[in-house]
């Protein structure tokens, strides 16, 4: 069983769910060592907190409450191929990096990298491909709790992000807020 954090495209595919595409590097053994038969699973993690029941004015109502953990999840499960192919990894690194460099002020292109150079990167990572069986959403975000207690809850994260500055609190307490109001 292996674990690799890779960024991953979703792209339309033969099946309903799209397939997810990607790289890692030629010394990874990811690529060769998974058996094409065997399922795998994709994690990609979203806010995730704390919950203290302090947080909850049910506290002082009845006192039947504890703490517990907030997420937001999703599951992607399929089988994956490696793809040793110099054209589509190229192709492949050139929608990442689109992607990824959107936002920056000069996005950065492979074209400006010498030639050679962006060759022999390519050279070093393989393309994987996984085609998705199964895309599963799971969240839990104290929607079994009262409105009052979920209110009590986006406040107590919003408040620990100004506190500590994180982020994930801060995104949960979006979270909740939301799925409260909505």
């Amino acid at each position: 069983m292996q674990a690799n954090p890779i960024p991953f495209l979703i792209d339309p595919g033969p099946r309903e769910q799209g397939a997810l595409r990607g790289h890692v590097a030629r010394a990874n053994p990811l690529w060769r060592e998974t058996n094409t038969q065997a399922e795998v699973l994709v994690v990609f993690q979203g806010a995730q907190s704390y919950v203290s029941p302090g947080w909850y004015p049910s506290k002082a109502e009845h006192g039947k409450v504890v703490p517990t953990w907030n997420y937001v999840v999703v599951q992607a499960r399929g089988r994956l191929r490696a793809i040793d192919d110099a054209a589509w990894v190229r192709a492949l690194v050139a929608r990442l990096t689109a992607r990824f460099e959107s936002a920056q002020a000069a996005p950065w292109r492979i074209a400006d990298a010498p030639p050679d150079y962006i060759e022999s990167m390519l050279r070093a990572i393989v393309g994987i491909e996984i085609e998705l069986t199964a895309l599963v959403g799971k969240w839990k975000v104290s929607q079994n709790r009262s409105a009052a207690d979920r209110d009590g809850v986006a406040a107590g994260l919003a408040a620990l992000a100004a506190q500590t500055g994180d982020a994930a609190a801060a995104a949960m307490a979006a979270e909740v807020a939301r799925r409260s109001a909505g």
